[in-house]
């Protein structure tokens, strides 16, 4: 009940509802081009059920992902995924651009879980914000507008044609970021580090255990901490611990819940217990984490 009332505080926008046109209530995805107009409805925390993805062409626009501030110049890029909370700000007046929205289905998930499962390490949060060089900038600027004006005039072949170019978009920029962020031990164990971060992101209000995962997994805690320190850089329990400290991070920041709500939503027996964690890890109570986290992110 607590979550509920939590994700209700938070707008949520769907795309069938995004219609500036009659085609649009059969069209998949929408481009437009990023306008300070535009821009205002999306100056509030708010949830997607579809992708949102901005690029800069010029002048400079901030945007806040759950916890974390990215700032967008021209050449960069960043792609929201769905359910992330985010809200734009601090635009400048020459800003140009496309934004592109588009459902779910067209992400290359099949693809990421299978053939190219390296690639979908940490991916949401390297796609977040990422440059390219200037000729990979310069041609995705250039398929981004063959979808534009296929959405503009669309027809039934047409808009298979952009499903088509939406995807080539994604898996160019799906492995430009692997490259700025290459996965070490690629052959090496990958599909259970994958398995234990999706475990843990449906898994950890309920369980904290490195035990309990790597029981799941069918693996010794020992081997599960071996994987996940080759892969992130840390321990099982500390991956465990930085996803829960996210979640407090986006529920201070976002929600309206108090603390004792906050605790019990995230599995504390109370919120002396949820005190006691925050400053174990953070040398902060929760009220001092969550007027830092104000200061920075609405001041």
């Amino acid at each position: 009940m607590v979550l509920e009332l939590y994700l209700m505080n938070i707008k949520r926008s769907e795309i069938k509802k995004i219609v500036q046109k009659a085609e649009d209530k059969n069209l998949s995805f929408r481009v437009f081009d990023l306008e300070n107009e535009l821009l205002k409805n999306y100056q509030q925390p708010h949830k997607n059920d579809h992708f949102f993805i901005i690029i800069v062409e010029k002048g400079q626009v901030e945007i806040q992902i759950e916890d974390k501030i990215h700032f967008l110049k021209a050449g960069k890029i960043s792609i929201v995924f769905p359910e992330q909370i985010c809200y734009i700000s601090h635009f400048s007046d020459d800003l140009t651009g496309k934004i592109i929205l588009f459902e779910e289905v067209l992400f290359c998930s099949d693809i990421l879980k299978n053939e190219l499962s390296p690639y979908n390490v940490n991916l949401s949060a390297n796609l977040n914000c990422t440059a390219l060089p200037n000729q990979e900038f310069e041609e995705a600027v250039t398929l981004i507008k063959s979808i534009q004006n296929i959405y503009n005039k669309p027809s039934l072949v047409k808009k298979e044609q952009a499903r088509f170019y939406i995807k080539v978009f994604l898996l160019g920029l799906i492995e430009s970021v692997h490259g700025q962020h290459p996965v070490l031990h690629q052959k090496t164990n990958q599909h259970i580090y994958i398995g234990f971060k999706k475990l843990l992101n449906q898994q950890y209000r309920s369980e904290r255990t490195v035990q309990y995962y790597a029981s799941q997994l069918s693996i010794s805690p020992k081997k599960l901490n071996e994987i996940t320190k080759k892969h992130c850089g840390e321990t099982a329990i500390n991956a465990i611990h930085n996803r829960i400290l996210t979640e407090i991070k986006r529920q201070l920041l976002f929600s309206d819940l108090s603390h004792k709500e906050i605790a019990f939503d995230l599995g504390f027996s109370s919120p002396s217990a949820l005190n006691k964690f925050v400053r174990a890890k953070l040398k902060e109570t929760p009220t001092e984490l969550q007027q830092e986290l104000a200061q920075i992110y609405t001041a």
